[in-house]
C-alpha cells in the first residue's frame, strides 16, 4: 500500500473530460504501476489517502473501509463560534439529483451518515474542529457542518458567499489515518499536520 498527502485542488480520481484527467490515481499509476484507489477525498480536501499496490491489498483495505475499521480524523475551520465543546451529527445523506455534484440531507431516502466532532479552538468569528467521521459519504463533513449552522470556510458548494470567500481554499484536511496492514494485520497510524 502507499500513503499519500493529497494537496488541495487535486482530484482523487479522473473527472469527466480531458481537463479533469490529472488526478492522484493517474499520478500514482505512473509512479507505481498497478496502484489502485481505495477511498477518496474531495478535490479541495487535502491530507492523507491510502492506495493499494495490488488486488489482494485492495480487497483487504476496501473491506476495512466498508466494515468501518479504519480510523479517520480531519481538521476543519468553520464559520461562527460553535457553542458546545463536542457532539455527534447523525444525518442521512443522498445525492441532490437537481444540483449535482451537491449532496443533501434526506431523513427518508438518505444513507446513514454519522460524524463526531469536538472543538479545538474558538477564535474571533470562527471555530477549529476535530472531526471523526464514522461513515464516509460524499461531502459528508461539509454537509454535516452546514446542517448545524457552521459551514466550512472556503467551501464553494455549501458555504454562503461571505464564508466561502473567507479563505483561499477549503479549510478541511485529513490529519489521521489508522488501519491494519493488508498482509500482516499490523496496526498502522499515519498523521499529517494541518497546513492552515
Amino acid at each position: 500500500m502507499i500513503i499519500f498527502e493529497k494537496p488541495t485542488g487535486l482530484l482523487s480520481v479522473p473527472g469527466i473530460g480531458p481537463e479533469k484527467a490529472d488526478c492522484l490515481a493517474a499520478r500514482a499509476e505512473r509512479a507505481y504501476p498497478g496502484a489502485r484507489i481505495v477511498h477518496r477525498l474531495d478535490r479541495d480536501t487535502s491530507g492523507l489517502i491510502v492506495m493499494a499496490r495490488d488486488a489482494d491489498a485492495h480487497r483487504e483495505l476496501s473491506r476495512q473501509f466498508q466494515d468501518r475499521e479504519v480510523d479517520k480524523n480531519y481538521e476543519a475551520v468553520v464559520g461562527g463560534l460553535v457553542a458546545i465543546d463536542e457532539g455527534t451529527i447523525d444525518a442521512p445523506i443522498r445525492k441532490d439529483m437537481d444540483n449535482p455534484p451537491r449532496q443533501l440531507i434526506d431523513d427518508v431516502h438518505g444513507r446513514p451518515s454519522v460524524t463526531h466532532w469536538e472543538v479545538i479552538e474558538r477564535q474571533g468569528d470562527r471555530t477549529r474542529l476535530k472531526l471523526h467521521p464514522i461513515t464516509g459519504r460524499s461531502h459528508q463533513l461539509r454537509l454535516h457542518l452546514l446542517s448545524i449552522g457552521h459551514p466550512i470556510l472556503g467551501d464553494d458548494l455549501y458555504a454562503p458567499e461571505d464564508l466561502r470567500d473567507a479563505a483561499t481554499r477549503l479549510m478541511l484536511h485529513a490529519t489521521l489515518l489508522g488501519l491494519k496492514h493488508p498482509t500482516d494485520g499490523k496496526l498502522l497510524v499515519f498523521e499529517s499536520p494541518c497546513p492552515f
